[in-house]
């Protein structure tokens, strides 16, 4: 059944068309992803979508009876709004079938007709699909789970990232047929959008999601709708079926197609300008269509490949052997200690991931590791040729009234590496056009402010990149060539962020700020570290119990497997071959000769294989249990 139609929409800002009559279909169950660069309008669609913004042209068809619930990325609240009064509103439809489910009740026990038991039942059967009897109790165990304690607050006390957890306890609890989620993992930890997902798992109705985080995208969607710009070689919405991993896949024949058509195409121009240039007698030999055809292709632009910001790093000096060292630092505020005892020695080429959960001290540990703030105990030691860059997730460098080229730099001109370029031709590769960067700061999307700060902290020169959550707002595209070049860049590179993706592909070890004050240092990616901690780490909102404790899981039903129960099986032999190939790097690595002087390194490399050792015996029980379930054994 089709929930929602939009067919022919134009949606028009000034002389700019964003859409051309578009059409967008959602099914009943059906989960699509929305993916574009910033500025494609993925967010003004799901607004068409939401009836929160009225295109310019064309017709939205929603099928009756179906609730739309939308999350933007800024949630809003009526005023004087509390977070009880919110999740109240929330359940507004399970509050009135149980209020009509107590009176009809009371009637019935002083005599009834057959009607009255009729309704009766109908609204016992929509308390049961609207979450059961107790009103409250899931709307608080929601809030617990993303870290919210406070019932009866006033939302305009609770910060932006709060805010956002509220929105996304009201948006769940109001069990739409269509749920539609613009970045919903801005302002959540890592362990917290892990919840989310299963979460959204197991939601029933229709999803439409904005993210940039690729593990989510994956994870949930089975279509994936690109918005691309007018311009590009596929303009409006292109639907690609399956996930994200699908999607990729799909969209790299395509590119290579089209590149091959395009190679084709030139060479087939080539030959027709030879051919016009010979002159008057060798025109008489074609048509007068051929020649036509000959000369507009001369001015036909051909197959534009999508224009992706090219960021860059200006070049820097040489970092000594003394980068960064923390001795036994520790930090509090007032009676509670964020962190305690913590040794750090940062090397030349690391990449160090800060996680853990929202609140725990992961900014403070940063500023405290660049010398801005002193710490209660222990010393930090900063090398002396080391040159450092901060980005900051406020924001807070960049000034709201400066131009674009402006807050980029404050020279027309930029060096990187041994080229000097004009300050526009480089805000240009950047996606900010010249007539785009004398707009002002303010003026900018959340996407393209996060782009144009990266931009200006890469330009400082610095062998230290101190980045705390640059990946907020940045579509995939974007993220994916800064994925390349901080795996590229020499010095050192310090990182707090959410994306599980982005610190798969970035870090190359996870310092995970554990509550209590503890701090624990991991060898590899985020996927290592989720392999290697603690299984009693406490949850996003939970305290943390003793195994024993732990109730068990409800038994499963053998021979039905979840969508991701299916997904993960399919995936299955892959994942044991990479594992196994990561094993086998490992075990040459320490075979090398050169390494075996390295007393340190041999010492890391071994913990990491065994660490890898682990990883494949765990897929392989893994792979028994899932075919298990599946055949019913």
């Amino acid at each position: 059944m089709t929930l929602l139609r939009a067919a022919d929409v134009t949606v028009t800002f000034g002389s700019r068309t964003l859409f051309d009559r578009v059409e967008f279909v959602i099914e009943a169950g059906e989960r699509v992803g929305l993916v574009g660069l910033n500025g494609t309008g993925k967010s003004t669609l799901m607004k068409v979508l939401a009836g929160a913004l009225t295109p310019d042209g064309g017709v939205l068809q929603v099928q009756r009876g179906t609730r739309i619930e939308w999350l933007p990325q800024e949630p809003s609240f009526p005023p004087g709004a509390t977070v009880e009064s919110e999740l109240e509103t929330a359940q507004a439809p399970l509050k009135a079938a149980l209020d009509e489910h107590a009176r009809l009740s009371a009637q019935l026990a002083t005599g009834g007709d057959e009607a009255a038991l009729g309704r009766l039942s109908v609204l016992t059967e929509s308390i049961e699909r609207h979450g059961g009897w107790d009103t409250s109790f899931h709307a608080r165990k929601l809030l617990d789970r993303l870290g919210v304690k406070d019932w009866e607050r006033p939302i305009a006390e609770l910060s932006g990232g709060l805010r956002k957890r509220v929105a996304i306890a009201r948006a769940l609890l109001a069990q739409p047929e269509l749920l539609m989620l613009d970045e919903p993992t801005n302002h959540l930890d890592a362990d917290t959008v892990s919840w989310l997902e299963d979460e959204l798992d197991g939601f029933g109705g229709a999803l439409l999601l904005v993210t940039h985080d690729r593990y989510f995208l994956d994870g949930l969607v089975d279509r994936i709708v690109e918005v691309n710009a007018p311009g590009t070689a596929d303009t409006g919405l292109v639907s690609y079926p399956g996930n994200y991993e699908a999607y990729l896949e799909q969209k790299m024949v395509s590119l290579e197609n089209a590149t091959t058509a395009e190679h084709k195409r030139q060479r087939w121009i080539a030959q027709e300008v030879a051919w016009l240039r010979k002159g008057v007698e060798a025109r008489r030999t074609k048509s007068k269509a051929r020649i036509e055809r000959a000369r507009s292709l001369l001015t036909e632009r051909g197959f534009v490949r999508p224009k992706v910001p090219e960021l860059q790093v200006a070049e820097a000096p040489r970092l000594s052997q003394t980068v960064i060292e923390a001795k036994k630092v520790a930090k509090r505020f007032g009676a509670r200690t964020l962190f305690s005892g913590v040794d750090l020695i940062v090397q030349p080429g690391e990449r160090i991931g800060l996680v853990g959960p929202n609140g725990v001290g992961k900014t403070t540990l940063l500023r405290t590791l660049l010398g801005e703030l002193t710490p209660d105990e222990g010393a930090v030691v900063v090398g002396p040729r080391t040159k450092i860059a901060f980005y900051d997730q406020q924001r807070a460098q960049l000034d709201d009234e400066a131009t674009v080229a402006e807050a980029a730099w404050g020279d027309d001109w930029v060096q990187l590496g041994q080229q000097k370029v004009r300050l526009s031709d480089y805000l240009d590769d950047l996606g900010f056009p010249v007539p785009a960067q004398k707009q002002k700061v303010k003026a900018l999307s959340g996407g393209e402010r996060n782009r144009l700060l990266l931009a200006r902290v890469f330009l400082e020169g610095a062998n230290v990149l101190v980045l705390d959550e640059p990946t907020n707002d940045l579509d995939l595209q974007t993220l994916n060539v800064l994925e390349r070049l901080l795996r590229q860049f020499e010095g050192v590179v310090l990182l707090v962020t959410h994306d599980r993706y982005f610190l798969d592909k970035v870090a190359s070890s996870i310092l995970a700020l554990e509550g209590d004050g503890r701090v624990t240092r991991y060898e590899g990616n985020w996927s290592m570290y989720r392999r290697l901690r603690p299984t009693t780490s406490a949850a996003p909102g939970r305290a943390s119990k003793p195994a024993a404790e732990a109730p068990a899981p409800p038994p499963r039903k053998p021979g039905r497997l979840g969508y991701k129960e299916q997904r993960e099986l399919d995936g299955m032999e892959a994942a044991i071959e990479r594992a196994e190939a990561d094993k086998r790097a490992l075990e040459l690595r320490l075979a090398d000769p050169s390494v075996m002087s390295n007393a340190v390194e041999v010492a890391r490399l071994s913990s990491a294989l065994d660490a890898a050792a682990q990883a494949v015996d765990r897929l392989y029980e893994r792979w028994q249990t899932l075919q298990s379930l599946g055949e019913g054994r």
